[in-house]
């Protein structure tokens, strides 16, 4: 008996809510004050207590009553306003107990002050002061409120950075205990009430005690003080009842009056604490949903003391809020290594700042200091003399990475040979085991160092990526536009071949300007006719005429530009002879239509560019930077704003050093991210699915990591991005002489050099067919082996013939790792016929090794996404993607190992082609299609395709015939591969085949019945409640009883397509 009516009393482990006097602004600010005196902080850091296991806790007892509650509703029962807040509103508390759980990992708290004292001793103080706000508020979230409550804390005590980014957090966490310990109350109130109700029918003999005296009955109830909420459903059951429960009331009024109250006073109390507590819940419940809506970031900065004091240097507000905030991280880093406070490292970096001599510096900027920024000693070459002077401690781990980063290149390629040599260490021991002899090993070595290096490379790159993290380039915000010291035109090299590709390119240029319009920003095109046997073809008035019309057209509909000028342009090429090719062509092509540019724009006269309707080409005055789109190549909204300001930030502007004759500080090139893009309707063959990866445009696209940019802080420049026209032009002065280079862009970057913003997306279209992917690949392998003399130091600089063209060491490595690159597939092919040939089960080993040099690089995004599991995806959902990586690598490795052959004659034949033409006959060297005249010259017939690919079966045969005279376990081994081989052309037709388009399922009649009923149900939900009360503006949702009525964006939408579905 005792424990079914252990609810009718007072239990005291109930938590008091948090809740105290209710302060206005003045009053919370004076509070803040005396708080921020009081709270004591401890100076042993290892202290703490966590607030995980708590927030756990709240969460399964929330759950726990919110179920109790919901299982009242459902059986019919009453529940207060409060309980049916939170009933109404429980995905919100769900959903703010995930968030909690994934921003509060263990250690969150570790490095915060925490309190030495009081009641939250060993929890940080930035909790406290989460904690007292809410009390004095009644749970109330107000932005303002809370900003002069921190501010005033601070003008006694100021938080650290790491303190203020938790406010956040600690704001929630408190809300969720002031809302389990509310709930609690609502749920024993509830109990207690059942319980009185169970009391009071039985005592008017309907209950399953009505066979009991009263007295015994009541005796039950004697032990503790009566629950409020008990007392005040008892009388309320029994008052103006039958008289014979008068003696209860009595012995009520005997128990209330022994706790000091009366009926009168508890149900007046009962009222109330059932009011309040109504209106807290509510607040709670408003707080938690502003406070996921709320922008912390501005808050932050609108209490940060440190962001004050950073702000007396006029740049840093103009930045974007990455780099201000990788500015503060690196504060909060120093302070912590340091022992200086924040505050004090903040003032001491912008005093520096503000005393940094302007020492004259022979650039092609002259007026372009980056000591002047603070940035410059936090985050720059500055930094470690700052930490000198702050006396800073570097931890050992720390150390190491230095010591690695500074020594980039040995360490890099040390780790490289290191992890090669143990890729080659078994299968080179086996062979050796065999019989194979030194000399033979030392071959054999030769053959598989680079399949070995494709190995060690994916593993290496990848450690490096992990270690370092990605590091995103500092960012000027141009909040008001881009200014005019820094317009830019946006110019996008073509050719002109047809009517439609010039119809084309105008309107992707149109496309351009309407996700990044901007006064100072213009749009050109670059346009050349195709190579010919004559300087004028017919035809080519023609297609300029169209070229003209489509660019005045663009004019015509979006006006001049800033300060009268055009906003688009039409700058084309005459032809001109080009003896080593024997053609009429655009002198130097792409890379000759950029430096021609160039000149012009720089008020040259003496470029090929024609007079385009009767109009001289003109430069347009005081462009400073240049942004270069291939013709595929899709700019998204902000994107060109972002370079802008990317290449602005005085840290990335570029330095040229004469001397050098490079960029030796900053950045002459900004390199975005390339994406492929999304296929269209009727496109997307297995093959661009497979080899173009992660696709399609994410709008919150953040900073990856790339080893060059992380490890050597330079990038890899292909062809699209961001220049800065003088450092660029000094860079590649008399580098390159004519009709010698045709990649061009890796070279431009490694002068100009080049950094790779990885946070800024750009988009442009991957091959769908394999023909035209392996043509691509072709014309790579060309123009890398034509870096070969540069390479070895045989190319020489403009008119000086005893000077050479000095290539930085990381610039060499890039080089010849593509070379290496273009080595791996006939290498591999070599190892795997000479591994067949070796006895005692050597070809199984070499095949096995050669699989392990293509699979793992492949296997490893499936690897590293298997654990640990991303914060907030259902283990399912999980699951599922780790499956389509699996299916995704698989096919890969499956596609790789059936166009070895092929890419071994492919790449043979580029490497062979080149050296010929470079030490033999010094023609075609420029040789150069068109991606989209390359994508247009491949059908899907069978016959073709393995006519084209003739040299891969030729290349199966020969393996086949020399495997022959091996033993019978060399044939085991090589069948498969072989099979495979011959059956390339097959197999690219089959992946280069666009999806089949499905037509509409069958459905049976009970489903169409079904989707019938489903279909009418929705449109009369809109029939019913969209009408001229409601200005045809359809509900969110339908209550039973109304409270309001209101309109959401999306039922709007709804409600229009569920109309146009009806017609």
């Amino acid at each position: 008996m005792d424990a079914v009516h252990s609810s009718a009393t007072l239990r005291p482990e109930l938590e008091e809510p948090i809740r105290a006097e209710l302060f206005g602004v003045e009053r919370l600010e004076q509070h803040a004050e005396s708080l921020a005196a009081a709270q004591i902080v401890t100076g042993d850091s290892r202290r703490g207590r966590l607030l995980t296991p708590r927030v756990l806790e709240n969460g399964r007892v929330l759950v726990e009553s919110y179920r109790t509650i919901a299982r009242a509703i459902r059986e019919e029962k009453a529940i207060t306003p409060a309980a049916e807040w939170l009933v109404d509103n429980f995905h919100i508390v769900d959903e703010q107990l995930r968030e909690i759980i994934d921003d509060l990992p263990p250690g969150y708290y570790r490095q915060l002050p925490k309190l030495a004292s009081g009641h939250l001793q060993d929890y940080p103080r930035v909790f406290g002061v989460a904690w007292a706000f809410v009390a004095h508020t009644d749970s109330r979230f107000d932005p303002e409120m809370l900003r002069r409550f921190v501010v005033a804390y601070q003008r006694v005590q100021p938080l650290t950075i790491g303190e203020l980014w938790a406010v956040a957090i600690s704001l929630r966490v408190v809300l969720v205990e002031n809302l389990r310990r509310l709930v609690e109350r609502i749920v024993h109130s509830r109990a207690a009430r059942l319980e009185a109700d169970e009391l009071a029918d039985s005592l008017l003999g309907t209950g399953v005690l009505a066979s009991e005296p009263p007295a015994t009955v009541l005796r039950h109830f004697e032990r503790r003080p009566l629950a409020p909420a008990f007392a005040v459903q008892l009388v309320q059951r029994l008052r103006d009842l039958d008289p014979k429960v008068r003696p209860v009331l009595l012995w009520l009024d005997e128990r209330l009056a022994a706790q000091g109250t009366t009926v009168n006073d508890i149900v007046h109390a009962e009222h109330q604490r059932q009011a309040a507590m109504s209106v807290t819940v509510r607040n709670i419940i408003t707080s938690m949903r502003l406070t996921s809506a709320f922008d912390w970031a501005d808050f932050f900065e609108s209490v940060s003391l440190v962001d004050d004091i950073l702000h007396r240097e006029p740049r840093y507000a103009e930045m974007d809020f990455v780099t201000r905030d990788t500015y503060r991280h690196a504060i909060e880093d120093l302070s912590r290594g340091s022992g200086a406070s924040e505050i004090d490292v903040a003032t001491r970096v912008v005093e520096r700042a503000r005393r940094a001599s302007v020492e004259p510096r022979e650039s092609v900027q002259p007026d372009q200091d980056r000591h002047r920024d603070p940035g410059y000693y936090l985050i720059s070459q500055g930094r470690r003399a700052f930490e000198c002077e702050l006396g800073y401690r570097v931890s050992w781990k720390r150390r190491l990475l230095r010591w690695y980063v500074r020594a980039a290149v040995p360490g890099y390629l040390g780790s490289l040979a290191a992890v090669t040599a143990l890729a080659l260490a078994l299968p080179l021991w086996h062979a050796g085991a065999a019989g194979v002899t030194v000399v033979g090993l030392a071959l054999l070595g030769l053959l598989a160092l680079v399949p070995a290096s494709d190995l060690a490379m994916a593993l290496i790159n990848r450690t490096v990526m992990a270690v370092l993290g990605p590091r995103p380039l500092p960012r000027m915000a141009l909040r008001n536009g881009i200014p005019k010291e820094l317009r830019t035109i946006v110019v996008v090299p073509t050719l002109l071949t047809n009517q439609q590709g010039i119809d084309e390119q105008v309107e992707r240029l149109e496309v351009h300007f309407l996700a990044n319009s901007d006064d100072d920003l213009r749009f050109a095109l670059l346009s050349d006719w195709r190579d010919a046997p004559s300087e004028r073809l017919p035809g080519d008035a023609e297609l300029l005429a169209a070229a003209v019309e489509g660019i005045a057209l663009l004019n015509k509909r979006y006006g001049p530009a800033s300060g009268g000028g055009l906003r688009f342009v039409l700058l084309h090429r005459r032809r001109v002879w080009n003896e080593s090719e024997h053609t009429w062509m655009g002198w130097e092509r792409k890379r000759g239509k950029l430096h021609e540019l160039n000149q012009l724009l720089r008020g040259s006269t003496g470029t090929t560019f024609m007079s385009v309707g009767g109009h001289p080409p003109e430069p347009i005055p005081s462009v400073r930077y240049v942004i270069t789109l291939d013709a595929d190549t899709r700019l998204p909204r902000g994107a060109a704003h972002r370079l802008i300001g990317t290449m602005a930030h005085p840290l990335n502007r570029p330095r040229f050093d004469r001397l050098a004759g490079r960029v030796v500080e900053g950045y002459g090139v900004v390199q975005p991210r390339i994406t492929p893009s999304l296929p269209t309707d009727g496109e997307g063959s297995c093959f661009q699915k497979t080899f173009s990866g992660p696709s399609g445009i994410d709008p919150y696209a953040a900073a990856v990591s790339d080893v060059y940019q992380d490890l050597f802080r330079e990038g890899s420049y292909t062809g699209k991005g961001i220049y800065d026209i003088d450092a660029f032009e000094a860079a590649l002065a008399d580098k390159v002489p004519d009709n010698a280079m045709l990649s061009h862009d890796l070279f431009e970057g490694l002068f100009a050099r080049a950094a790779l913003a990885t946070d800024i997306e750009l988009f442009e279209a991957f091959p769908a067919h394999y023909e035209a992917a392996a043509a691509r690949q072709h014309r790579w392998a060309r123009g890398d082996w034509q870096l070969l003399p540069w390479l070895l130091g045989r190319r020489h600089a403009g008119s000086e013939p005893r000077r050479a063209v000095v290539i930085p060491a990381i610039g060499r490595w890039k080089i010849l790792d593509n070379l290496r690159r273009t080595l791996s597939a006939p290498a591999a092919f070599l190892t795997l016929i000479v591994g067949w040939l070796l006895p005692a089960g050597s070809p199984w080993v070499w095949s096995g090794f050669i699989l392990a040099t293509i699979a793992i690089p492949s296997l490893l995004s499936f690897v590293l996404g298997l654990y640990p599991r991303r914060r907030g995806v259902p283990l399912r959902s999980h699951c599922r993607g780790a499956i389509t990586d699996l299916k995704l690598a698989a096919t890969q490795i499956a596609l790789t190992v059936t166009f070895l052959a092929y890419q071994t004659w492919l790449m043979s034949d580029a490497i062979l082609r080149t050296l010929g033409r470079l030490v033999l006959t010094r023609t075609r060297l420029l040789e150069w299609v068109t991606a989209a005249q390359a994508e247009d010259a491949y059908t899907c017939n069978l016959t073709g395709m393995y006519r084209r690919m003739a040299g891969g079966i030729v290349l199966a045969v020969v393996a086949g015939g020399v495997t022959a005279i091996g033993e019978h376990e060399s044939w085991a081994a090589a069948a498969p591969f072989i099979l495979l081989w011959m059956a390339s052309p097959v197999v690219a037709r089959w992946v280069s085949l666009p999806p089949r388009l499905t037509g509409a399922m069958p459905v049976s009649s009970a489903d169409a019945r079904t989707l019938r009923l489903i279909a009418r149900r929705t449109w009369w939900f809109f029939e019913t409640f969209v009408s001229s009360e409601d200005h045809a503006l359809p509900h969110d949702n339908f209550q039973e009883e109304t409270r309001k009525r209101s309109c959401w964006p999306r039922s709007c939408w709804s409600s229009k397509t569920s109309a146009t579905r009806r017609n």
